[in-house]
């Protein structure tokens, strides 16, 4: 396959993929017999990138970081580069048709994250609409230090499975960390970070309505329903970026106003 065009800004670099592209990966990563890492990018991993360096390095190690959040996509189209609405990707929005082309792929899935049994009622969830999804999972409540006896059984577990596709959903930065110490180890094609993508597709936590999405307020939802968890996040951390924001258009301000 083509490979996706890659922006850098902010610090970060991201990929303009959409939905189908998505798909493309895991079909190109099979096909080939390959191993993708990939990531996402929204405000608060952008926040996380630029204080924490082993977080730095996942995304040294990852193949693919597609874009979630209009802001990053706002941001990106300011300084001069050819983002479009349908390059910001939430697992909310991208996950299910992603799943049915795997389902229909016969590829194998496993999820990996959240509280005990919530990822069961995630695959519940998306099996009651795609029949053929071949799935398998375990939370993420287990001891991800390096060489713990957990953490060597859920390696073993999930090598069982041989998965095509891992997603992990344990949260920033754990998810990537665990990603970048155990990847090598695992007979996957595709190791994923999602954040919390099954406690919305397990019914746990509201998802936001679709339209928020599309205008860039999932977050204002997001805030109102948990705002001892996500105030820090939503009202605080954006500041950083906008500081980011404004120091990159004064060093390229010629560019991006085309004089």
């Amino acid at each position: 396959m083509n490979s996706p065009p890659a922006y850098s800004f902010l610090g970060i670099t991201v990929n303009a993929l959409t939905v189908d592209g998505l798909s493309a990966l895991v079909e190109s990563a099979v096909g080939e017999n390959a191993k993708y890492v990939i990531g996402y990018h929204n405000l608060h991993s952008l926040y996380v990138y630029h204080r924490d360096p082993v977080f730095r390095k996942f995304y040294e190690r990852a193949d693919y970081a597609h874009v979630d959040g209009m802001p990053l996509v706002w941001a990106g189209k300011l300084l001069g580069y050819p983002l479009k609405r349908q390059n910001r990707l939430t697992s909310v929005d991208w996950l299910p048709p992603v799943l049915k082309r795997c389902a229909a792929k016969e590829l194998r899935i496993f999820f990996l994250g959240s509280k005990p049994g919530i990822a069961e009622k995630a695959v519940e969830h998306f099996v009651a609409d795609i029949p053929a999804l071949r799935a398998e999972t375990h939370h993420g409540y287990f001891d991800t230090s390096t060489g713990s006896i957990e953490n060597e059984q859920v390696l073993r577990m999930i090598n069982a499975h041989r998965p095509h596709v891992l997603l992990v959903g344990m949260g920033m930065p754990r998810q990537e960390r665990w990603i970048l110490e155990n990847v090598d180890r695992l007979d996957v094609n595709v190791g994923w970070s999602m954040g919390a993508f099954m406690d919305y597709f397990a019914g746990v936590t509201p998802t936001p309505p679709r339209w928020m999405g599309r205008w860039g307020l999932e977050w204002l939802y997001r805030l109102l329903s948990e705002p001892k968890r996500m105030w820090k996040r939503y009202l605080l951390e954006p500041l950083f970026v906008l500081w980011l924001l404004a120091c990159e258009l004064a060093r390229h301000g010629r560019r991006v106003l085309g004089k």
